[in-house]
């Protein structure tokens, strides 16, 4: 089978399309042919050396497709089944192995491409606004990258959740895109100050929450945009990783809150992986959630999908198709 294989760190150019042994399910473990696979900005930190990766090594997470064949002791899924999940190991191929318990099954109707857009960063939405920090309504949330693929959706469920969104964005297109996800006020952080322009809109009181994929260019101004007692969110680091803090600072921003949120986290039981799914699945067929899919491309272009995703010329979600 083909699958895209990294063998030394660096830039989108050590993606190698290549030709390698069709995986085995083991135990508790089933095999799926791959349909649509999400790319995401954690596949660049780990080509690029932020995250560790053993190499050779195939990157993705994301994934849906159709069940081929079942290893020993599984017995909640079915061959010919479709199912999708986020903590699909080596996606980016033709052919994947997955544990059974970190799948989920597909409902009738729905687009495996529409699946493999949501399970990572349609999750990450859900865990954020409806766990991390449950928006309700009358609040106020500050989202950041608003026209990204975690983006739009959280935009859409912390409206659904009753709560004003203020997203920041880098261009006209993108701050289109986020007013039709449902944001309230667009601030070009490209043009002003994010944080002076906030406040403003709330007129000096600042947001309950920010949800800070970013990391290191906005960081410092997100701190200074929350409400007293507010809370940061940090999810991302597309600009980098965030210098170390002096907890005093966090008292200094008006005893505010600061964690760093992780998806496995949020889906560590199987109840809480399905149960997430669920609702994410139930609002896409309600209409109540749009999937916009941005870009789709060859599995043997994965290197311009990074490349455009690291420039920032996307909205919405990647996907490789095989």
């Amino acid at each position: 089978m083909k699958a895209i294989r990294v063998h030394k760190l660096g830039g989108p150019e050590v993606l190698q399309f290549e030709e390698i042994a069709e995986p085995q399910p083991g135990p508790g473990q089933v095999a799926v042919k791959v349909e649509a696979i999400g790319v995401n900005f954690i596949d660049t930190y780990l080509r690029s050396g932020q995250y560790k990766m053993a190499l050779p090594g195939t990157l993705g997470r994301e994934a849906a497709g159709t069940v081929i064949a079942l290893g020993e002791g599984v017995a909640n899924l079915r061959v010919g089944e479709r199912v999708a999940g986020a903590d699909v190991p080596a996606a980016y191929a033709e052919v994947v192995v997955a544990p059974a318990d970190r799948l989920v099954p597909l409902p009738p109707g729905l687009d495996v491409r529409h699946a493999a857009a949501v399970m990572l960063q349609g999750m990450t939405a859900h865990y954020l606004a409806v766990s991390t920090y449950p928006l309700r309504e009358g609040e106020t949330c500050l989202v950041h990258a608003a026209a990204g693929g975690v983006g739009l959706s959280l935009c859409q469920i912390a409206r659904m959740r009753g709560a004003r969104v203020i997203a920041t964005v880098s261009s006209e297109e993108k701050a289109a895109r986020a007013t039709e996800a449902g944001a309230n006020d667009v601030i070009r952080y490209d043009q002003v100050d994010f944080a002076a322009a906030l406040k403003k809109l709330t007129e000096g009181r600042g947001v309950d929450v920010v949800y800070d994929s970013v990391g290191r260019d906005t960081f410092d101004r997100s701190l200074l945009s929350l409400r007293r007692r507010g809370m940061l969110v940090l999810y991302g680091q597309s600009s980098g990783a965030v210098p170390p803090l002096d907890p005093q600072r966090l008292a200094m921003a008006g005893s505010a809150f600061l964690t760093r949120a992780t998806l496995a986290d949020y889906i560590a039981t199987r109840e809480d992986l399905l149960g997430r799914a669920a609702d994410l699945f139930e609002w896409i067929a309600s209409g109540k959630l749009s999937v916009r899919i941005g870009l789709e491309l060859p599995l043997a272009d994965a290197a311009e999908a990074h490349r455009r995703l690291e420039g920032r010329l996307t909205t919405g979600k990647v996907l490789l198709i095989p």
